[in-house]
C-alpha cells in the first residue's frame, strides 16, 4: 500500500451553470477547498512522500487564477459581455458548464503537468521525486459537497 499525503488550498470562486434548471444558473460563489492527494510507494530521504510546500510551489499560481474569478460556459449568452468587462477574471469552459466536476478535472490536469515539470527540474528547495504520483484532486463546493477527478 502506498503512502499518501493531502495538501489543501482555499479560494473564493464563482460560477454560473447555464444548463441548471434552478438558482445555480445565476452568478453565485463558493469558498472552495481544493485538495491534492499525492502518493508514493517509498518515502524520500526526509521520510516523506514530499514536502507539503511542493504543491503550493508547483500549482499555487494556477489555483490562484480561480480565486475571485467567475467560471462560465462559453456558450452562455452573457459570456462575451462578462469576458469583455472582467477579462482574465472570467474563465471560459468551452461549450460546457463549469460544474465542480469539470473544475476538478481542469485543476487535476494542470496540476499533474506542473508537478511533472517540478520533478524534472533540479535545484528546487522542495524537491519532488519522479516516483510521486498525483492520485486525485477534490474540489469542495460547500462544507458538505465535493467533486473529485482521479488519475485515469
Amino acid at each position: 500500500m502506498p503512502f499518501r499525503i493531502c495538501k489543501s488550498l482555499e479560494i473564493e470562486n464563482g460560477h454560473m451553470l447555464s444548463k441548471h434548471p434552478d438558482k445555480c444558473r445565476f452568478p453565485h460563489g463558493h469558498t472552495r477547498k481544493v485538495e491534492f492527494v499525492l502518493e508514493s510507494d517509498e518515502l524520500d530521504a526526509n521520510e516523506m512522500v514530499c514536502d507539503f510546500k511542493v504543491v503550493k510551489a508547483a500549482v499555487g499560481d494556477f489555483v490562484d487564477t480561480y480565486d475571485h474569478a467567475m467560471c462560465m460556459n462559453t456558450e452562455d449568452p452573457k459570456y462575451a459581455e462578462m469576458k469583455a468587462a472582467y477579462g482574465e477574471r472570467v474563465i471560459g469552459f468551452e461549450q460546457r458548464d463549469p460544474t465542480t466536476e469539470w473544475i476538478a478535472k481542469e485543476i487535476y490536469e494542470h496540476a499533474a503537468a506542473r508537478l511533472a515539470i517540478h520533478a524534472s527540474e533540479p535545484g528546487h528547495v522542495y524537491a519532488l521525486r519522479r516516483e510521486v504520483r498525483l492520485v486525485k484532486v477534490r474540489v469542495w463546493e460547500t462544507s458538505s459537497s465535493w467533486a473529485e477527478y482521479c488519475a485515469p
